[in-house]
């Protein structure tokens, strides 16, 4: 815009499914709005940059450079920090950059296992030779023993949680990030704006906890049905998409501020639901719990298990 002098801003791709890329889309008409404001300056998955050009750049010369997608390569981690070098603000941009996301889950297991597991016993992959492709033989980023959150290699200065970010958080926090704030969002559990908490009982009795999946949905709270829904544990923000499409919450959006560990947080929850019930139905229905890391750490295990899994050699 004429006589206004331009945001300079910076989009790279780590390791993720590319969504966090497309959500900017979701802006609509509004990303013309933000062109007005901003000139891209580095965004290789959508126009034609290179590293080169990015290293040859000025220290501190990004207003706003958006990471997102985790840190699991040698390439990842190179280009985080050389986007920390490069900016004024650096934002971990989605889950994956903010807690590692559904690939966290990942550092449950070693780096060999994980090669084993898609490179030979993968039952869609032939591989006769039992070739396993590694930076010795090919020119290849090296594959990290565990995935990294952009937070546990470089200084963070503002995170937009989501996976990927909705459009009302997006735009919420891309007008703060243009008046020079990196504190955004809203301070309350998902619950506050849920479209179903109206019918949430006072007092919730559980007899058997269910996935999605195996119990139809009558409309009324997830979780007064016996199904998990992380909507107590999880920021609010997203005006509840999911559960506006009859789905229980499963927690992309990260715990609510000043909460530590959001799977402790719903963990929690559902103990205070649980009360004085006997211990044997108790213990009951604690075993109807499945996948318990993967429904209570779906998206942050990656901050649980920074190092991998520990495990017991005794």
């Amino acid at each position: 815009m004429e006589g206004k002098e331009m945001k300079k801003i910076a989009m790279y791709w780590g390791a993720g499914c590319g969504g966090c890329d497309v959500s900017l889309l979701s802006l609509h008409e509004k990303i013309l709005d933000l062109l007005e404001e901003a000139e891209i300056v580095f965004w290789p998955c959508a126009m034609d940059f290179k590293y080169e050009d990015l290293e040859k750049m000025k220290d501190g010369s990004i207003d706003i450079a958006f990471y997102n997608g985790a840190i699991r390569t040698e390439e990842n981690e190179e280009i985080a920090k050389l986007l920390r070098k490069k900016s004024k603000i650096l934002v971990a941009y989605g889950s994956c950059a903010t807690e590692g996301c559904v690939i966290g889950l990942a550092n449950l297991y070693s780096r060999e296992e994980i090669f084993d597991t898609v490179y030979l016993k993968n039952e869609t992959t032939k591989n006769e030779d039992g070739i396993i492709p590694s930076s010795n033989d090919l020119h290849l980023p090296e594959f990290l023993p565990h995935l990294k959150t952009l937070e546990q290699v470089v200084k963070v200065d503002a995170f937009i949680p989501g996976c990927p970010p909705p459009k009302p958080v997006l735009e919420n926090a891309l007008e703060a990030l243009l008046q020079g704030k990196t504190e955004f969002g809203k301070s309350v559990a998902l619950c506050d704006e849920c479209p179903r908490k109206d019918s949430k009982p006072e007092k919730i009795e559980i007899n058997k906890f269910y996935r999605w999946h195996e119990k139809e949905d009558n409309g009324d709270c997830f979780l007064a049905q016996g199904i998990i829904c992380m909507g107590p544990a999880t920021r609010a923000g997203c005006k509840a998409e999911c559960i506006s499409a009859n789905i229980p919450c499963t927690g992309c959006m990260g715990a609510v501020p000043k909460v530590r560990e959001q799977g402790i947080s719903m963990l929690s929850a559902l103990a205070s639901i649980l009360g004085d019930m006997d211990e044997e139905k108790e213990k009951e229905i604690i075993e109807s719990l499945q996948d318990v890391v993967g429904t209570f750490y779906k998206y942050a295990t990656a901050k649980l298990l920074p190092e991998g899994r520990l495990k017991d050699e005794s």
